[in-house]
């Protein structure tokens, strides 16, 4: 069933708690995965990388704007859904969010390249997965996604080729 912002509107009180929880999950979500980050540890700044590589300041330019499309894409759809459809979105993205922290505790927490591929692939399965739902319910929205998708699956490249140039230790 499709249901449109539309049919249940995007204003009002109801819609603006939408997009403040959203915005409230995806800052935690950002805090999380920020405190296990650390491109300036010994070990990262040892590992061999990719040449098509961004350099580490690029990383929080590139991920603020994409936190705030992936904020407002939440806010939208889901101030436009309601009941069944409103509850399996709001999971969707909620497991998306913790994937995206996850990952940061997987690569740098536990320092295994390895582990942050398995991660960024449960990450962009996750993408594939929200998107669909986001668009069922609200098309803009769910393009909004799609820049973070690209981009998680940018991570996914680099965070691949990072494992390859990288064995762990005694192989």
């Amino acid at each position: 069933m499709r249901t449109t912002g539309a049919r249940y509107g995007r204003t009002g009180r109801a819609a603006w708690r939408a997009y403040a929880a959203t915005a409230a999950a995806v800052a935690a979500t950002a805090a999380a995965g920020a405190r296990a980050a650390d491109a300036d540890s010994t070990w990262y700044r040892a590992l061999a990388k990719p040449s098509w590589q961004p350099p580490p300041a690029v990383f929080p330019w590139v991920w603020g704007p994409l936190y705030a499309s992936l904020a407002y894409a939440g806010g939208r759809a889901l101030s436009g859904t309601r009941g069944r459809a409103r509850r399996e979105l709001a999971g969707s993205l909620a497991s998306n969010l913790v994937l995206n922290a996850a990952w940061s505790w997987t690569f740098f927490g536990l320092r295994s390249p390895r582990a942050g591929v398995v991660g960024t692939l449960l990450l962009d399965a996750s993408n594939i997965e929200l998107i669909r739902r986001t668009a069922r319910t609200d098309r803009p929205a769910a393009a909004c996604l799609l820049p973070y998708a690209a981009w998680c699956a940018f991570a996914t490249a680099l965070n691949a080729a990072l494992a390859r140039r990288n064995p762990p230790p005694g192989r």
